[in-house]
């Protein structure tokens, strides 16, 4: 846990691979996740690497999976994760698994091709004994069977053009939503000189496409003539239609739908046979794809690694660069010989100098990763910079329990986060894919403080579900109060509100042991003595939790060498704050101490006092409340005053005098301590507020003085001094959300208590009645309490919260402008 407070060391290491042990020492490195390797062939394009084509080979595959993974889910199949870790493969496994790979996906083509094709084979006979099963019978052979018809003239013509016209028939299937078209058209097309049948298939078939069960229409088209029949099957082409052969008399039809029937079995026998075998494939498939899966990206990740090393001069070795924690040191060093012992030459590793900024390591656990979370939201901190997050494990949730104090509700949160945290081991709860419920899951922890700390701050404010407790006896004595004061009962018939005087003997007994006392939840007054004293807490807070960040800037002065800065900036700004609001704070705390009972009507006014100070004036109707409070208050504005110049001009004019010295003494009188300050200096110089005008002014640059430019580092200075003078003054009036918030949610729990179960609560003295109609209305008051009062309003100051570390206390010392160390691993191929 030592890392929490700072980041770890990591230094620059340059690896030597031999070329016959580089591919399994990087994925030993893969496997441990200690080194962020950087790209030495940033200049070559990523087509002239070394292993582009090992590279593209694992792409090919990769698609290749893709198709057997699709394939797995068309048919309703799952793939299992791997059990156990699975190193990357050796080089010589990839033509293995590309040979199997190509193999399997050529037998999911060819199974799936047969498939699909006896399918559409298989759908053609059914429609086709669907037609000539369905019950169309010729409208013309029926009637010379019958008899003479009204249409058939009485008196045929001897001889003529139409004595050798016979019925043709056209029989198939259509879509139903195409079935009117196709008969409106046919019937203008071919001007009435047909009789057509249409209807309903009596089940529906499968379509051997989408597999969807889907109806058909059959027609019957009985037509003259061989040009009409030519447009009839035009027509039906144009429509898609499925036309089938249809026998004239009643036994060819019979003999053609026993056929048909018998070769649809056949090709359902076949059809099963090879579904059966598809089932084969696609086993193997899933007992092999998830193992390659993952070794193929593995193998991946490494030849990408791989490509970013550049090759000896006698191409032996390959040399390699990254960023890894000083304590892994070791077992990297152990881990690159174990992987090389084979090839007869050991791999080398060792630390060079760099005066890059290293990136920032700090190592978490599940209980503080939700923390550090919060601080990396806003900017992951600069290398070996005060970490943030071990405070914010305290502070933000008990900031949160300010706004949100409340046992009820504190309790109600810290019971759903002890929930997830004793059932976070189990699977279920670890795979969920609910994007809400990770979200909550992941900052289980800080929900668990959260609740707490809010259970905490609502015994102090005296609150569950809005309602006062008295765990205590009270510290006013109403009896007292009636016995030795003259309330007759003309008197109170008179006053309907009572007020109770501590200055009677006996009434006032002494202050509440924890919290404030729950007589005042019946008093008139309540909201104005809450308004007072949670506007006076949350100032009390801010200053307090501003004056913490500064400092905590200490410590990264003093851990970075520029001690100069603790008495040209540090100094100023502690005097600036305190001076002007830590004397706020401590005039509230004095009166806090003081006894006005007996003389409230002339309680000195701090806001008055405060103004006064600014204006160098006094009230005469304001007591003050301590002697010599004026001659105090003006000292203090004029030595804040005094701090501005100081903050404004201290560190650019030293930093000019130290450039001038160093100049003057030439590179050869600069001391080694020189050095290394100048280094730390250069390597965070915008911890404090500063640009690279500062960085290039703090040391000299590959032995030649760099340029100092007066002017830019001034105008940097001054917007430091500028944003800390007025955020001083800002950022103590934004602290006062601490105080809206508590109200707001105070005053929401009274309307929601008052509207609600107050209301059920008097609906009725019987027993029964009260029972029956307060079920439903407590289940109104749980889903209200739940969704505005928790979610809601939980919501809301979580986010004021976050508002206050980001942007009140961090910009106080922690600029947020590095980045994390990102080691390559194998974390994310194997998840």
């Amino acid at each position: 846990m030592g890392s929490m407070f700072r980041s770890e060391e990591v230094v620059l290491v340059q690896l030597f691979l031999p070329t016959s042990a580089a591919y399994t020492c990087v994925s030993q490195l893969g496997e441990l996740g200690l080194v962020e390797f950087r790209d030495l062939n940033a200049s070559v394009s990523a087509f002239q690497r070394r292993f582009v084509g090992d590279v593209r080979r694992c792409e090919e595959l990769e698609k290749t999976f893709l198709f057997l993974q699709e394939e797995v889910r068309r048919a309703g199949q799952v793939l299992s994760r791997p059990e156990g870790r699975l190193p990357a493969p050796p080089p010589r496994d990839l033509l293995r698994i590309q040979e199997e790979t190509d193999r399997l996906a050529q037998e999911l083509r060819d199974v799936r091709g047969n498939q699909q094709s006896l399918q559409v084979q298989l759908h053609q006979l059914r429609l086709h004994a669907a037609v000539l099963g369905q019950g169309h019978s010729p409208p013309l052979a029926a009637t010379h069977a019958d008899g003479p018809s009204e249409r058939i003239p009485l008196l045929q013509p001897p001889r003529g053009p139409h004595q050798d016209l016979r019925v043709n028939f056209v029989a198939g299937a259509v879509e139903p939503s195409k079935a009117a078209a196709l008969e409106r058209l046919l019937w203008r097309a071919c001007r009435g000189f047909l009789i057509a049948s249409f209807r309903d298939t009596e089940q529906q078939l499968e379509d051997p496409v989408t597999g969807e069960p889907s109806t058909w229409m059959t027609f019957l088209i009985s037509y003259w003539g061989e040009q009409i029949g030519q447009k009839i099957r035009k027509i039906t082409d144009c429509f898609h239609c499925h036309i089938f052969p249809y026998a004239e008399h009643e036994e060819g039809r019979l003999g053609a739908l026993q056929q048909v029937q018998q070769q649809s079995h056949e090709l359902q026998e076949v059809l099963g046979e090879t579904e059966r075998f598809l089932s084969q494939v696609l086993a193997r498939v899933q007992q092999l794809l998830p193992p390659w899966q993952v070794q193929i990206r593995k193998m991946k990740a490494v030849y990408l690694a791989l490509n970013q090393c550049s090759v000896s001069a006698t191409h032996k070795c390959l040399i390699a660069e990254g960023w890894c924690a000083a304590r892994d040191l070791p077992t990297l060093q152990q881990a690159l010989q174990d992987s090389s012992s084979e090839a007869g030459v050991s791999a080398v590793v060792h630390r060079i100098p760099c005066r890059d900024m290293p990136p920032t390591l700090i190592r978490t656990n599940c209980f503080t990763a939700s923390f550090q979370g919060i601080v990396d939201a806003y900017g992951v901190g600069r290398y070996q910079e005060v970490n943030p997050a071990p405070y914010t494990i305290i502070t933000f949730p008990f900031l949160f329990a300010v706004m949100f104090g409340d046992v009820g509700h504190g309790l109600l949160m810290f019971l759903f986060a002890l929930a997830m945290v004793l059932t976070e081991n189990r699977p279920a709860v670890k795979s969920a894919q609910n994007e809400i419920w990770q979200t909550f899951f992941s900052g289980r922890y800080l929900l668990l403080l959260m609740g707490l700390f809010s259970v905490y701050t609502g015994f102090i404010y005296n609150e569950c579900f809005s309602r006062a407790t008295a765990i205590f006896s009270s510290g006013w004595s109403v009896a007292a109060m009636a016995t030795q004061s003259d309330w007759s009962d003309a008197f109170l018939a008179q006053h309907p509100l009572l007020a109770l005087d501590p200055n009677v003997s006996g009434v006032f007994l002494g202050p509440y042991p924890f919290g404030i006392d729950p007589i005042w939840s019946l008093a008139v007054n309540h909201l104005s003595f809450l308004n007072s004293f949670k506007m006076k807490m949350s100032v009390i807070l801010g200053v307090t939790h501003m004056t913490f960040g500064v400092v905590l800037g200490v410590f990264n002065h003093v851990h970075f060498g520029r001690r100069h800065r603790l008495l040209l900036e540090t100094l100023p700004e502690l005097v600036f704050l305190l001076g002007l609001f830590g004397y706020l704070v401590f005039l509230v705390v004095y009166k806090w101490l003081q006894d006005y009972a007996s003389r409230a009507a002339s309680a000195p006014s701090i806001l008055i006092h405060f103004i006064n100070m600014f204006l160098f004036s006094h009230s005469p109707t304001n007591q003050p409340l301590f002697h010599g409070q004026e001659a105090v208050q003006s000292a203090l504005v004029i030595l804040a005053l005094v701090m501005v110049p100081v903050l404004l001009l201290g560190t650019p004019l030293f930093l000019h005098w130290r450039h001038r010295s160093r100049s003057q003494r030439g590179p050869a009188g600069r001391q080694p301590d020189e050095d290394k300050s100048g280094i730390l200096d250069s390597s965070d110089a915008s911890v404090a507020g500063w640009g690279p005008d500062e960085e290039k002014a703090g040391c000299p640059e590959d032995g030649e003085e760099a340029e100092f430019v007066l002017s830019e580092v001034l105008m940097h200075q001054a917007i430091h001094t500028i944003e800390f003078c007025l955020g001083c003054i800002s950022n103590t009036a934004s602290y006062l959300r601490l105080w809206a918030l508590s109200l707001a949610h105070a005053q929401l729990s009274e309307v929601l208590w008052a509207m609600v179960m107050r209301s059920g609560l008097g609906l009725g003295r019987k027993l029964g009645v009260a029972a029956v109609a307060l079920v439903p209305i407590f289940a109104a008051f749980a889903v209200l309490t739940v969704a505005i009062l928790l979610v809601m309003e939980g919501l809301s100051a979580f986010l004021h919260a976050l508002r206050l570390h980001w942007v009140e206390f961090q910009n106080k010392f922690y600029s947020g402008t590095g980045y994390k160390l990102s080691p390559f691993t194998f974390a994310s191929e194997e998840g």
